[in-house]
């Protein structure tokens, strides 16, 4: 195996440094919690019949002790394309426990909502927060002590991040995340893109928006664009959480199906009483969180795992900030193009090589930890081969040493860029970060005056009476996680990228949160400190020129330095109401820094 390039070491003993005290406190908890916690042999009679009730073809095996009895956490709804797939599975996955001597129950359900829905409407103020909510409720699923190793069902944008941060607070279980796989192709990315620009021009009506939109998303599995959900799904496979090469294989396959029976069946293989028990507080390490980073940055994944990763992160004792995301971006090369960063979508992706060929390459160019514990075994090697249908079998195939197609997946010898597609801007106005994989190199720098927000809809209108057609920073602020939960503001990408196309040098500077489908618009996001609590974008006035220089890292206000600390912040708009907004106050409250994570729940438990 390749040695690892020096610059991802060095990013790894940074974060092991940071991380040592944090981390032994935790590696002493799992432990605690593995040899003196609670767990079924001590549950008293009554507990324990508690907990068979329910069930009555497992109930003699649970009974007897000596079956593992698997917790499966599902986000299972059907609304929502992406957790649509998962209705059948918990019966499956009894039948396959089954299989191999086992049983499984549904220890709880969590929420999944999706930001495809809510994007520019209240409820997308909700989002964030449904993280830690996600992550509360996989507690409660799993803290009845019925378990010796869980099934976690989740894909999309909050719901795998909330999923392992409640997860690995019982690190001391082996567990494995299950996908269900990506919708088949609709229309073109690049023809979708085109009707929602047309829309905000007016050229186009609702209906022929609608008709778009529809053949887009059109059927269950998540969404073909490689966006926040999309970039889970490679960040499990290079963390090893996976079976290897489960993310995009389409619903309603055998082959998706077997991956599932496999999964179940691994999961009795490196359970508690097992020979090769392997609990998840042991692979989520500092080199799986470091290895989720660089699969990350080498594919263009989502602005979004900028705040998720660190989270995951903490939840296992480690410490992964913005300065190790843009250390390993200026050395990890950009393997792949995938929409938004590019014209093929993740069905696309997946036949071109998909995250097998990524992580073959990535290994060869030693930007990856190899030697790290996953739950298929020791080493990623499994994660770079492709699975298949031999008749009736599962089996792994080797890769073709050259790519499906090089327009979507390159070797890393000959990438599409030398560097990932991340920087940290700082300046006078704080530090935020920006994705810039898919933003032409002549739209890194970009000065021009300030129009400044407070909502996504006010800019809306400011584009639909012409006010923004001209050299523009649009600044939208009071849109942080304590300000109001940190929405997305995707909705602003189709005038934007409108302005842009008609010549004029534009940007977006914000404390929020911009989609994981965020593309050739310059976007400055999670600028910290937010505004709420007087971070300086609240200093801002219409008409302050901007610098937004991504090649040097800058982000400032080009404003008299006397002027500018003089300047008070500008009033907030009020708390938050509506649509159970309230309901969450006590998250916005006590919410750490998007860097930190973006959680009350993790800052309230000094994580």
């Amino acid at each position: 195996m390749p040695h690892l390039h020096a610059d991802v070491a060095a990013v790894t003993d940074r974060v092991i440094d940071r991380s040592r005290q944090r981390r032994r406190a935790y590696l002493d908890l799992i432990a605690h919690e593995r040899e003196h916690g609670d767990h079924r042999p001590r549950l008293g009679c009554a507990n324990l019949a508690h907990g068979y009730a329910g069930t009555d073809e497992q109930r003699d095996a649970m009974r007897s002790g000596t079956a593992m009895n698997i917790g499966i956490v599902t986000a299972y709804n059907d609304m929502l394309s992406a957790h649509a797939t998962y209705y059948r599975y918990p019966e499956q996955m009894k039948i396959w426990a089954l299989e191999a001597g086992a049983t499984a129950q549904v220890a709880g359900g969590v929420p999944a909502m999706c930001d495809g829905i809510t994007q520019g409407y209240d409820g997308m103020e909700l989002s964030l927060f449904s993280r830690d909510t996600i992550a509360l409720s996989t507690a409660v699923a799993l803290s009845h002590a019925m378990f010796e190793g869980a099934a976690l069902l989740g894909i999309c944008d909050k719901i795998v991040p909330g999923l392992l941060m409640g997860a690995l607070r019982f690190g001391h279980l082996p567990m494995v995340m299950i996908p269900g796989g990506p919708m088949h192709t609709g229309i073109a990315n690049k023809e979708k893109a085109r009707v929602r620009e047309l829309y905000a021009e007016g050229l186009a009506t609702r209906e022929e928006l609608l008709d778009s939109e529809i053949a887009a998303y059109h059927g269950k599995g998540t969404c073909t664009f490689y966006g926040t959900a999309n970039s889970n799904q490679m960040m499990m496979e290079a963390m090893g959480l996976h079976l290897p090469a489960a993310a995009f294989v389409n619903p309603g396959t055998k082959l998706r199906q077997e991956l599932t029976r496999a999964a179940v069946h691994r999961l009795t293989e490196i359970g508690w009483a097992g020979n090769d028990y392997r609990p998840i507080g042991h692979v989520v390490d500092e080199r799986a969180v470091v290895n989720a980073a660089v699969a990350l940055l080498a594919t263009g994944g989502s602005t979004n795992h900028l705040i998720h990763l660190p989270a995951i992160a903490r939840a296992a004792g480690i410490l992964i900030d913005w300065e190790d995301f843009d250390r390993l971006s200026k050395v990890v090369p950009l393997l792949a193009r995938v929409y938004p960063n590019g014209a093929a979508d993740v069905n696309g992706f997946e036949e071109a090589g998909g995250p097998p060929f990524v992580i073959r390459e990535l290994l060869r160019g030693g930007y990856l930890h190899g030697d790290v514990l996953t739950v298929m075994g020791d080493g990623l090697d499994a994660y770079a081969r492709k699975p298949f249908m031999d008749g009736d079998r599962l089996a792994w195939a080797d890769l073709p040493d050259a790519p499906g197609d090089d327009s979507i997946v390159r070797k890393v010898d000959a990438p599409f860029s030398p560097e990932g597609g991340f920087r940290i801007l700082e300046g006078n106005l704080g530090r935020a970060c920006i994705k810039v994989s898919a933003v032409e190199r002549d739209r890194w720098v970009i000065e021009a005056p300030a129009r400044v927000f407070t909502d996504q809809a006010a800019v809306q209108a400011a584009f639909k009476a012409g006010e923004l057609d001209r050299d523009v920073v649009v600044v939208v602020r009071y849109q942080g996680p304590r300000a109001n939960g940190m929405p997305e503001l995707h909705k602003l990408t189709p005038p934007l990228g409108v302005l842009q196309n008609r010549g004029f040098r534009v940007a977006l500077v914000t404390d929020g949160r911009m989609s994981g489908a965020s593309g050739k618009v310059p976007c400055a996001i999670h600028l910290s400190p937010e505004a709420l609590g007087g971070g300086p974008i609240a200093r801002l006035r219409d008409g302050d020129v901007i610098r937004l220089d991504a090649e040097a890292g800058v982000l400032s206000a080009l404003v008299d330095p006397e002027e500018w600390g003089a300047r008070e912040a500008a009033e907030a708009p009020p708390p938050p109401a509506g649509t159970g907004r309230e309901l969450f106050a006590l998250m916005r409250t006590g919410c750490s820094t998007a860097e930190e994570g973006g959680s009350a729940m993790l800052a309230h438990a000094g994580l």
